[in-house]
């Protein structure tokens, strides 16, 4: 399902999109979806502020007690997959997250990349954003096109209120406004049916729009990282603290 040109466009792009890659996995994607936000775990978080209309659900880790997640990651083709985008002969999974937006939710997910956020870093890395609802090109999350070629990294941002927390701005390249400067940036998005996957980069610049008053998004993402090929993947240290914040980070 993977093919070379899939591969190609990844490493010059960014990111591409896999139609059907889990479509056989819906199902029990959703169920764990469901379970997730009946019960949250201790990453969970609403992501909506008093002026807010709709709801932005996000929680991430919880894989070993989500019967339906452990299986999709176990048994479902995104491992392989994950492998061969990334050009390396295995694929490590380094954590779950799932995102939903009901319908009317006027809050953004804010320009971003998932490397600054995390304590790994390294030259071969994907995240897979695989929705359970069809996704129009009005609420699927867009990818500036080349992003995880630059030189620096983005600021990361609260979502909640999109304020930085990093200490020292400097060190980084400032939030990136798309919208405001459409010239400056190519970016890519798709539409999507259940089951079809996002590939991309930890590295590549993303951000979502508001959701549409008609339909819900519920997604979920995995992330994951080869240490057999390329680059060596290390510890990074994040001067706003380590996330996911796994027992015993906070020693290095």
């Amino acid at each position: 399902m993977i093919t070379q040109h899939h591969i190609d466009s990844y490493a010059t792009d960014g990111a591409v999109m896999i139609p059907g890659l889990l479509s056989d996995w819906v199902d029990i994607i959703a169920q764990g979806i469901d379970q997730n936000m009946a019960e949250p775990g201790p990453y969970a978080a609403e992501n909506t502020t008093a002026t807010d209309t709709g709801r932005f659900f996000d929680d991430y880790c919880n894989w070993p007690r989500i019967p339906a997640f452990e299986k999709t990651l176990r048994d479902s083709p995104a491992g392989q997959a994950a492998a061969q985008i990334m050009q390396s002969q295995t694929a490590q999974f380094f954590h779950d997250h799932v995102l939903v937006k009901e319908p009317g939710t006027s809050k953004k997910t804010p320009w971003h990349q998932d490397s600054p956020y995390y304590f790994v870093e390294g030259r071969q890395t994907v995240s897979m954003w695989v929705p359970v609802d069809p996704v129009g090109l009005d609420s699927c999350p867009q990818f500036i096109k080349g992003s995880h070629h630059w030189d620096k990294l983005v600021l990361p941002v609260r979502w909640l209120d999109d304020s930085g927390f990093y200490p020292d701005a400097n060190d980084y390249l400032p939030v990136p406004n798309p919208d405001a400067e459409p010239d400056r940036y190519s970016l890519m998005s798709w539409t999507m049916q259940p089951g079809d996957a996002i590939l991309f980069d930890y590295r590549t610049v993303h951000g979502a729009p508001i959701q549409g008053m008609t339909c819900r998004q519920a997604s979920a993402c995995g992330r994951t990282g080869s240490p057999c090929c390329g680059p060596v993947h290390r510890i990074a240290r994040r001067d706003a603290g380590q996330t996911p914040s796994f027992c015993g980070m906070e020693q290095f």
